[in-house]
Parts: C-alpha cells; sequence; structure tokens
C-alpha cells in the first residue's frame, strides 16, 4: 500500500496513524508542502493522509500551493481515492468539495469532549467509537459540512468536528498526538497565540501536562479508529 501524507509542518506528523501505518507495511511518501515540496500525482497513490498545520485553508494569496493542494484533493476524493484529514487536513477536504472554511466564534483549545452523532452509529469507520471522546482541540477555524456528505461528530463549541464523503474522512479534532509533539506544537507562535487567547498566559504548562497525563488514552481510540478506515474503506 503507497500512502501520499500531506504535511503542512514539520511538528504536526501523523503520529500514531503513521505508527499503524507502518506496522502494516505501508510505503509513506510524505510531502512537506510548507517546505515548498511538489505535490506528486495522487493517482500513484492507494489512500492520501492529509495533516494539520497554522495556516488557514483560505491562504492561497500568501501560499499559492493551498490551491493546487485543494484542486489534487477534490480530484482524488472525487475519483474515489479513500482519505483520512485532520485538523487543517478536514478543512482541505471540505473546500475541496465546495463547502466554506471560516474563522470559528472563538478558538477551541483544550481536551474537550466530542460526541458522535446518530449518523456515526452506523457507519463502518465510527459505529464502535465511543460515543463521547476526549479529544485534543487546537483550531481557530471551521467548516460547512459539503453536500453529499455525513456529519459523524460534534462538541458544544464547534458543531461540525468530523464528516464522511464517499470513502474520505476528515476530522476537525486530534487523537494522534504524544505529549513530545504538542510540546512542539507550544513553540509555533500561531499556536501559542490561539493558546494563549482560549486559556490566557498562565494556564499552558497545566495544559501541557494534562495532554502528557492522557496522551496514551487519545492514541488508543485514534489507533482503533484509523485502523478501522485502514480495514473498512481503504482495503
Amino acid at each position: 500500500m503507497r500512502v501520499l501524507v500531506l504535511q503542512h509542518i514539520a511538528c504536526e506528523p501523523p503520529g500514531v496513524f503513521e505508527e499503524v501505518l507502518r506496522e502494516r507495511g505501508a510505503e509513506l511518501h510524505r510531502v512537506e508542502l510548507d517546505e515548498g515540496e511538489p505535490l506528486p500525482d495522487w493517482r500513484d497513490f492507494d489512500a492520501i493522509v492529509a495533516m494539520g498545520g497554522p495556516m488557514s485553508v483560505n491562504d492561497e494569496d500568501a501560499l499559492p500551493w493551498l490551491g493546487e493542494e485543494k484542486r489534487a484533493i477534490g480530484e482524488a476524493v472525487r475519483a474515489g481515492t479513500p482519505y483520512w484529514g485532520v485538523c487543517l487536513g478536514v478543512q482541505l477536504l471540505a473546500a475541496s468539495l465546495g463547502a466554506c472554511v471560516y474563522p470559528g466564534p472563538e478558538p477551541e483549545v483544550g481536551l474537550l469532549p466530542v460526541s458522535m452523532t446518530a449518523e456515526a452509529r452506523t457507519d463502518p469507520v465510527f459505529a464502535e467509537a465511543p460515543h463521547e471522546l476526549v479529544t485534543l482541540q487546537w483550531h481557530g477555524d471551521t467548516f460547512d459540512v459539503p453536500e453529499g456528505a455525513v456529519r459523524l461528530a460534534s462538541s458544544p463549541a464547534y458543531p461540525n468536528q468530523a464528516f464522511r464523503f464517499e470513502r474520505a474522512y476528515g476530522v476537525q479534532f486530534h487523537l494522534e498526538v504524544s505529549a513530545e509533539m504538542a510540546r512542539e506544537w507550544a513553540e509555533v507562535p500561531e499556536y501559542v497565540t490561539s493558546l494563549e487567547r482560549t486559556l490566557g498566559t498562565t494556564e499552558a504548562p497545566a495544559f501541557l501536562a494534562a495532554i502528557e497525563r492522557r496522551a496514551e488514552e487519545m492514541r488508543t481510540v485514534g489507533r482503533e479508529i484509523f485502523e478501522r478506515w485502514l480495514d473498512c474503506v481503504v482495503s
């Protein structure tokens, strides 16, 4: 299995999702788009995994490669290529399918609950997930669910947390992150700004400590959901 990994900042790799792929013998082709690496032809891959980043999907004027990436994702997904998108990755999926992506009322940052929708109960990937998950949230933008897609998860502050479109899945939240990765995120200026706006300047150490305590719990759930995506969608 050849998997195209779309990465938008060095400190946001696929985490536990990458561990699962390597355990299954997948060949990963990682593209650091923010570093100017060229986007390969999606037709050469069996699946696409798109991760997060500090930019907005609407930053095409400053980052022209975003337009090419959205076009490629839209083509691949509509052609039936399995897709797994996280945070920016779900927003790219929504935008590539014609939905709007825009700033939310305020950044959603913290270890916060996400609830499955009724539709998730019959979804092949999310049917066995707990009704409520503790997730790492660290974002300011949100998205509309594209036409023809099915919403799978919601939170009180951001109703659209996950959706499915044919063989493409996207989640706004993080379940892949280790404590080490979260500490690296705390060095990214855009992430620090959202963290301080939401939690205040004095709460960051406690927040990072909470991630460290619950990282393996979240990664275990993330592994199970991602494995079902591989088994039910990619295989």
